[in-house]
């Protein structure tokens, strides 16, 4: 599978000069106890420059007078935000930051020049004046490639070669330090002097129409050295050469030292391979291929199971999906329960997808090594299972293991990966629950799929922030065998490409696809939650955060350009840091020790200027941070993910893509606790988004009572699934062995299956069971699927039904 652009819009646009004169301050605050404030302004924006620019310090003033002018070069159909930060200069401790600005740049029109005062405190009259002017600039159209959320710019690829011609017959050996600030490289290290030192030239690749510079240093500090493009030496002993890459190509004889120099060779060009990230809220095409092919198995299984007397029309054919939760090992052994349920049944030709996550991640992606594991007894694999849920788990830490996770670990490291004990979790999971080293991975599972012979598996997890609690910061990333991609920005890449080294959309570094061992510790990785996220999940209900802990953040009301109403310009915020103690309190609540670290392939991406205007992006915009587009992941390094247990324990979220249009959703709940709680809150939050989905309307009366089976639909909303809910419980199981058949007084002890109490052998932490343990819970969820048969086919006649009356 080779690069893909997106079908989405590819233009052409200009970039523009933004100047910003900051002018003054008036009536500025007192840091310090007894004297006035030391203060400069820092100034970063970030899509044009990752530098920080600063003005000079005025000392001890309240109505410091600046009148510096800094630039940027920006691409207008980008998301600017300008960030001015008021400092206090300290000599001796850490300069004290007083507040943050931000600002966005589409308040500013072409051609125009615009004087503002940001009103920093109105009791006071604190204000900060700045100038803000925009100008056309004589350089091409860029080409971006955009979905209306992410955006694509230009890349060149500078080239740096380095000739030694040094005059003394046995030259010194010296480490330079080659950097391009923003660029995917960052920084490189050459020996100059050296036999060593590789012929091929070095290679930066930078987003084309910034402001870039090739800055070139001594890697160690000698101060009798000096880097220059004269012939005087730079007094202060720093050897630096920068250079603007929008002046090169640069050619020139550099003195390095006394008599040594170098030709230095500097060039750039355009580089414009296609992107290796697919940018779009479509389904890929891979999928789109497997429904055409799945709808003929779906089809042929509802014919039979429905008994009806003509084949279903295309059109007729509804998306039935299988929704699981986590639970460990509980979800392990009733999934299988499940599916074997579903597959007495002949229903399991019907389902087109099954998502799963933490425990339920485990039993696809075991079943899902065979290529037609549907089509087969599930028996054997369910007997496969038992033998290792029943083994003891010590061994798990014998010497000789220990040394094979080490193994594992180091070679993992090689290969370029982060390291953490999430991937220790992974190889602790795959001596538990196999019986070697097992090379599956994901991409595999393409041949499960390659005749739609079996349901689409998608695995789910949450990408979040190290600082910030999941009520705070989440983001639903969905995996499937053919794409690994973010729901919110419409960005996907193909699933053996996960985790390697991704800028502005172009595969950079390949790293080897991670095995599946690996990739079920990330998918069940509970270790990563911190002590907000504990706060949440011991109350559902609440999933607020502690406000006291949170930057305070307001709009600041100034005399505003005209143009300010405009629905994508963002408001300007004044951002307070807390005070110390604060501070404290809130990195200590939101610390989180073990962190699973993937690059980010969103790196370079940024932000289209109205990307809150994108209707994909705003149904799943839920965190505190959208109105923060410099803070939100396209600018992360690494994504950070986690189980979506933290927050809901469900997998919905890729089931409720409009491009899905799921019509059925078998919700198989294996969770902890209330057995309702996943499910209603689902609900809450999918209407809260805006996102079609049924009511649940339960009282406390029925859910200390739950039966096997219950159907939610909203006639009203055709667009929403209908939800056939399966809570874990046993209910007619303790007295029926099959549907219909009663246990005799001898098997009454066989439908006597704990799954509720406080001393279930099936609790999330148990991670063994006994034969007769393991043997119930199949025999459980089995059962409750069998005998809900009607309930089942009732759902799918009634989507059939509003599938025929749509079209009419």
């Amino acid at each position: 599978m080779g690069s893909y652009w997106s079908a989405h819009e590819s233009e052409e646009c200009p970039c523009c000069s933004l100047s910003v004169k900051i002018i003054r301050m008036r009536n500025l605050r007192k840091a310090d106890l007894f004297s006035q404030t030391d203060c400069y302004v820092s100034l970063s924006l970030p899509t044009a420059s990752l530098g920080t620019l600063r003005t000079k310090t005025i000392k001890n003033c309240k109505d410091p007078v600046w009148n510096e002018t800094f630039c940027f070069r920006i691409q207008s159909q980008v998301k600017n935000i300008l960030e001015l930060k008021v400092y206090d200069e300290n000599s001796v401790t850490k300069d004290d930051l007083l507040f943050t600005i931000l600002f966005d740049v589409a308040k500013i029109q072409l051609g125009e020049t615009v004087r503002l005062a940001f009103q920093l405190n109105p009791k006071t009259q604190e204000m900060l004046e700045v100038e803000f002017s925009l100008e056309s600039i004589p350089v091409p159209p860029e080409k971006l490639v955009t979905n209306g959320v992410l955006v694509s710019r230009e890349i060149s690829c500078l080239e740096v070669l380095v000739d030694n011609r040094w005059t003394k017959k046995e030259p010194s050996e010296k480490d330079f330090l080659f950097s391009v600030k923003g660029s995917y490289e960052e920084s490189q290290a050459l020996s100059l002097g050296s036999s060593h030192r590789p012929a091929e030239p070095l290679e930066f690749h930078y987003i084309k129409y910034s402001l870039s510079e090739l800055c070139v240093a001594l890697a160690e500090k000698q101060p009798h050295f000096c880097l220059c493009t004269s012939a005087e030496e730079k007094k202060d002993g720093l050897a630096s050469l920068t250079i603007p890459l929008d002046s090169l190509p640069f050619k020139e004889k550099v003195a390095v030292a006394k008599d040594e120099t170098i030709n230095l060779h500097v060039k750039s060009n355009d580089w414009s391979r296609n992107s290796d990230v697919r940018l779009g809220f479509d389904l890929c095409m891979e999928e789109k291929n497997f429904l055409q092919k799945r709808r003929k198995f779906v089809a042929s299984a509802l014919k039979k199971a429905l008994h009806l007397e003509r084949d279903l029309q295309d059109h007729e054919v509804p998306v039935v999906a299988v929704m699981t939760t986590g639970g460990g090992t509980r979800a392990l052994t009733s999934l299988l329960g499940n599916l074997l349920g579903l597959q007495k049944l002949a229903l399991l030709d019907a389902v087109s997808y099954i998502t799963g996550s933490s425990g339920s991640t485990w039993t696809l992606s075991h079943l899902y090594q065979s290529a037609d594991w549907s089509h087969k007894d599930l028996s054997r694999p369910i007997g496969e299972v038992r033998r290792h849920m029943t083994k003891c788990k010590l061994s798990c830490f014998s010497l000789e293991n220990l040394k094979y996770y080490d193994k594992e670990l180091k070679l993992r490291k090689q290969e370029g990966y982060q390291i953490s004990s999430i991937d220790f979790w992974g190889l602790l999971l795959e001596k538990a629950l196999s019986d070697g080293k097992n090379n599956h991975k994901l991409s595999d599972e393409r041949r499960a799929l390659n005749q739609g012979q079996n349901p689409l598996p998608i695995y789910m997890i949450l990408n979040i922030k190290e600082d910030y609690s999941l009520s705070e910061f989440k983001e639903w990333v969905e995996f499937t065998p053919y794409e690994v991609g973010f729901l919110k920005y419409g960005a996907f890449i193909h699933s053996e490409d996960f985790g390697s080294k991704f800028y502005m959309g172009r595969l950079m570094k390949k790293l080897p696809e991670s095995r599946i061992c690996f990739m079920k510790g990330l998918w069940s990785n509970v270790f990563s939650y911190n002590l907000l996220d504990a706060w949440h999940s011991s109350d559902p209900t609440e999933k607020r955060s502690l406000r006291c802990t949170q930057h305070r953040t307001v709009d600041v009301e100034g005399d505003e350009p005209s143009t300010s109403a405009r629905n994508h310009e963002l408001e300007t915020y004044l951002v307070t840091p807390e005070c110390g103690i604060i501070g404290i309190i809130r990195q200590v609540l939101t610390e989180r020790v073990m962190v699973s670290k993937f690059y980010n392939f969103l790196k370079g991406f940024q932000l289209h200027n109205e990307y809150l205007q994108s209707k994909s992006f705003c149904i799943w915009k839920d965190t505190v941070l959208e109105n923060f587009p410099n803070q939100l992941t396209e600018t992360a390094e690494f994504m950070c993910l986690a189980d979506t247990a933290g927050y809901i324990d469900i997998s919905y979220p890729p089931l409720m893509r409009p491009e899905r249009k799921v019509d059925v959703v078998l919700h198989l709940n294996y969770s902890s606790g209330s057995q309702t709680s996943p499910l209603e809150e689902a609900s809450k939050y999918f209407l809260k988004q805006g996102i079609p989905f049924p009511k649940i309307h339960l009282s406390e009366e029925e859910k200390k009572n739950l039966k096997e089976c219950y159907i939610f639909e909203d006639t009203e909303t055709p667009e929403a699934p209908i939800v056939v809910f399966f809570p874990l419980v046993n209910d007619t199981f303790r007295k029926y062995k099959e549907p219909g058949v009663e246990r005799s007084p001898a098997e009454m002890a066989q439908g006597n299956v704990d799954v509720s109490s406080s001393f279930s052998p099936y609790c999330l932490h148990s991670f063994t069971y006994t034969e007769e343990e393991f043997d119930k819970l199949v025999e459980l969820t089995s059962y409750n699927i069998q005998n809900n048969k009607h309930l089942i086919l009732q759902a799918l006649i009634s989507a059939i039904e509003q599938k025929t009356q749509h079209k009419k």
